[in-house]
């Protein structure tokens, strides 16, 4: 049973794109075939019947740029996930604005859609007032939107448990493998015209100890990573995604919380969301607004906001 358990993530992944896209486009289709009867036997009651060719060419004008949009609700879902309990007005906020966006492009592309397909018919596609019309589709596009961002975010969290989350292991705890520090040999009594000792002065504070490797789960199987073998890391809602040499391993942790566990002389964060092993960037591409792009060495690429491109310049000249 534990075999069949671990293997059934092992045996997806390779095929995990493939069935994805087929889900969205098997999905795509078949809600616009019905969508598409249903407008059609509706058009029957109406005073003024439309062709047949007119409503599919609606329908599958919305549906098709729907399925075009997928990749944006993926990425919307990404970057705005989790709920911060203190950042819920930018959370919400976000989704507004991602939601109004949205609904822009959906009907934007519709028009383009139908007017070529009119004009391939010889007619001329009226949308209507942009302002009012816009408002009726928008009203739709938010339902559409809640929808389809909360079924990713609930297929994301199935894949997270499915995988099974890696898990850093409690240390040894002290004095079970150091030896007893030997007792401080007596100190002898002052002569009494021996001058005053000085004050001692208090000590440094202690350098905090960093592990140089980590042993983590994953998939009911265990790994010893080097420190040092971290290519990048990404925060991923309540967790962190560490990318090691091709390989994922999610820790239950933030971000700002596991870097405090690595080199701050190798490891720099480069967005809000990703910080990058400074050994492992092959390749630094500007972008505009001061953004950039790191391409590193295990063939990925990483985000670098403008905000953190002070500190990757500073770690890199260190």
């Amino acid at each position: 049973m534990k075999a069949s358990h671990r293997n059934l993530y092992e045996r997806y992944e390779p095929i995990r794109r493939y069935v994805e896209a087929g889900f969205w486009i098997v999905l795509m289709t078949l809600q616009g075939v019905f969508s598409t009867m249903v407008a059609v036997v509706d058009a029957r009651n109406r005073a003024v019947p439309r062709a047949t060719w007119e409503i599919v060419t609606w329908e599958g004008s919305s549906h098709l740029v729907l399925l075009m949009l997928i990749p944006v609700f993926v990425a919307i879902e990404r970057r705005l996930a989790p709920l911060m309990p203190r950042r819920w007005v930018l959370f919400l906020a976000g989704h507004v604005v991602a939601s109004v966006a949205i609904s822009l492009a959906h009907v934007a592309g519709m028009f383009a859609v139908r007017s070529l397909v009119y004009a391939m018919a010889g007619g001329r596609y009226d949308f209507g007032g942009w302002t009012g019309q816009w408002g009726y589709e928008y009203l739709k596009d938010v339902r559409v939107y809640v929808s389809i961002v909360f079924g990713i975010w609930a297929y994301r969290l199935f894949m997270l448990r499915l995988q099974g989350e890696a898990r850093v292991l409690d240390a040894p705890e002290a004095g079970v493998s150091d030896p007893p520090e030997a007792a401080p040999p007596p100190s002898l009594p002052a002569p009494d015209d021996a001058p005053p000792e000085p004050e001692a002065s208090p000590p440094p504070p202690p350098t905090p100890t960093r592990p140089e490797r980590f042993l983590v789960r994953k998939l009911r199987r265990e790994f010893l990573i080097a420190a040092t073998d971290i290519d990048w890391l990404q925060a991923e809602g309540n967790y962190v995604g560490l990318h090691v040499n091709g390989h994922d391993y999610l820790l239950r942790a933030t971000l700002t919380d596991f870097l405090t566990q690595l080199d701050p002389a190798r490891f720099v964060r480069v967005h809000r969301s990703h910080a990058v092993n400074l050994a492992r960037i092959k390749e630094i591409e500007p972008l505009d607004g001061g953004d950039a792009k790191l391409h590193m060495h295990d063939g990925t690429s990483v985000p670098c906001s403008r905000r953190y491109r002070d500190a990757l310049r500073a770690g890199a000249v260190g």
